[in-house]
């Protein structure tokens, strides 16, 4: 969105480029349905090569992660009864996520309606990620649904009852838990402040090329030195960071001082106008000549309202919070488990608010 806002400065090209991304996003938010895939244009072998550089001895990826991860995609699908631009949480009524690998879907999690649903291929995972699950024969009766989960088949949490088990035990007596505090947001005032400096130093640090074909598809290509646009980009909120949400978090030009300044360009793909994919090109950031190819693409499409999956078996949340506070798999906590740590006061409370 900062870079579709560019449109009101910089040089005739960046006039033009940025009105047609402004638009495209503009159409994107009119939207009630959206879908995203996100996945890393790059090959296990280049992945394994960047990693081999920053890992201890011994702790290297293994090259079945590797493959997830160059072969893998993130699937995004969400359903709002609103346009996506005037949509908060409430109005979004179904989303999907998808975790693939070369084989097919990993993890699944849908919200339809007032039902959470899952599923995980859990003996894959354990074997891409070297830490094997156990089998759900190996799980006694008390597992549950749990056993379900790791036969890969589909379970669901009502979201009511887990918001309001959340709400029961931060406010249960002697946890010294208190009201969770309203989320951070920006204003309207601010959030223009902030999106005009963002637009500023975009404008004056980015070059744009146009280029397309009979087709109606269209690509736009942002480029910038990578130090330079993130110093000039965290300059640009420095006087207004007493008033954002992040507060004394922010970075500062110091700590990105190391930064590599090599040149990275972004690809907007647009079909009739409307935003299709944004290809992020990351492979000089990584200063070396052993990863060819290494760049971040995210395609977006209108997407199909998600539907909840038949047959899934319902986990109580009483069963599942009976879990938690038992040993593994519905097994008796032992000393050892725990060691000698307190428990302190709101300790229990502070770890609730994940609901």
């Amino acid at each position: 969105m900062v870079l579709a806002g560019t449109a009101a400065c910089g040089t005739v090209e960046n006039l033009t480029a940025g009105q047609k991304l402004d638009n495209a996003f503009e159409k994107l938010g009119e939207e009630r349905s959206i879908a995203f895939e996100l996945d890393l244009d790059t090959d296990a072998k280049s992945l394994m090569a960047l990693d081999a550089e920053q890992s201890e001895p011994g702790e290297e990826m293994p090259a079945e992660m590797a493959e997830l991860l160059s072969e893998g995609t993130i699937s995004v699908s969400m359903y709002s009864k609103k346009p996506i631009k005037e949509s908060e949480d409430k109005d979004f009524t179904a989303m999907a996520m998808k975790l693939s690998g070369p084989d097919g879907a990993l993890l699944e999690y849908r919200l339809v309606g007032d039902w959470i649903y899952a599923r995980v291929d859990a003996a894959t995972l354990g074997e891409m990620s070297g830490n094997p699950m156990p089998s759900a024969k190996e799980l006694p009766p008390q597992a549950g649904a749990f056993k379900k989960l790791l036969e890969g088949q589909w379970i669901k949490l009502s979201k009511k009852a887990m918001e309001e088990t959340g709400k029961n035990m931060s406010g249960a007596e002697g946890l010294g838990a208190e009201e969770p505090s309203a989320e951070p947001s920006l204003d309207a005032k601010t959030q223009k402040k902030l999106t005009d400096a963002l637009k500023k130093a975009v404008a004056e640090n980015v070059d744009f090329t146009t280029s397309g074909g009979s087709d109606g598809t269209e690509h736009i290509k942002a480029t910038a030195p990578f130090r330079t646009l993130l110093t000039e980009l965290l300059d640009a909120v420095k006087p207004l960071r007493n008033e954002l949400p992040i507060g004394e978090e922010l970075p500062t030009a110091k700590d990105v001082a190391d930064a590599p300044n090599t040149k990275v360009s972004a690809d907007f793909t647009l079909k009739n106008g409307e935003l299709t994919e944004v290809s992020v090109d990351l492979a000089k950031l990584t200063e070396t000549a052993k990863v060819k190819k290494f760049a971040l693409v995210l395609r977006v499409s209108e997407g199909e309202k998600p539907e909840a999956p038949a047959g899934a078996t319902e986990l109580d949340i009483e069963e599942l919070m009976s879990s938690m506070l038992s040993g593994p798999f519905g097994g008796p906590v032992s000393d050892e488990e725990f060691g000698d740590v307190p428990l302190g006061e709101g300790d229990l409370a502070d770890d609730t608010q994940m609901w």
